[in-house]
């Protein structure tokens, strides 16, 4: 009786240490998400400061490419072009162009210029390191690091990933 006694206190032990580990373990998305939910409607993005459609250097501010996937419009936010990573204050928004010409938030970009960045490695958000573009890039900007966090829309190619088969520019 003293061992089966001492058994369940020890599974109660046990799984109240797993049911701590679960309500520890959160989204690491907890913040951006209700940080950015308004900004499904663009007009809110635009008077937030999320206003400059970054082109590419052909004029297109609807960014895909050609068997991999899009991205979309990316609407940005340049007082937010600083030394600084915030994941509740994502550099760009990125919208998802509909047929009807309306656009859909479907992930925020984080952005930091490659000479604005002090560490050694990568920046670093959400467990994922931002991808490196160089300079020269197809939107003729400095060199920088990016991340994208498909939020908003899923992505089959991962949440994290720089492309989504989902999202085209037609």
């Amino acid at each position: 009786m003293a061992r089966r006694m001492a058994f369940l206190a020890l599974c109660a032990v046990l799984l109240g240490a797993a049911a701590a580990g679960l309500a520890l373990a959160s989204d690491p998305f907890e913040g951006a998400k209700p940080a950015t939910a308004r900004f499904h409607d663009v007009d809110k993005a635009i008077a937030a400061g999320w206003s400059f459609e970054l082109p590419d250097t052909t004029g297109n501010t609807c960014i895909a490419e050609p068997g991999v996937g899009g991205m979309g419009v990316h609407m940005v936010n340049t007082s937010l072009l600083d030394d600084t990573i915030d994941p509740d204050e994502p550099e760009a928004l990125v919208y998802e162009k509909r047929p009807d010409g309306s656009l859909k938030l479907g992930a925020l970009e984080y952005v930091i210029f490659q000479a604005d960045w002090n560490g050694a490695e990568a920046p670093e958000l959400f467990g994922q390191p931002f991808a490196f573009i160089p300079s020269p890039n197809r939107f003729g900007l400095p060199a920088f690091y990016a991340l994208h966090a498909w939020l908003w829309k899923p992505n089959p190619s991962g949440t994290l990933a720089t492309w989504n088969p989902r999202v085209t520019c037609n």
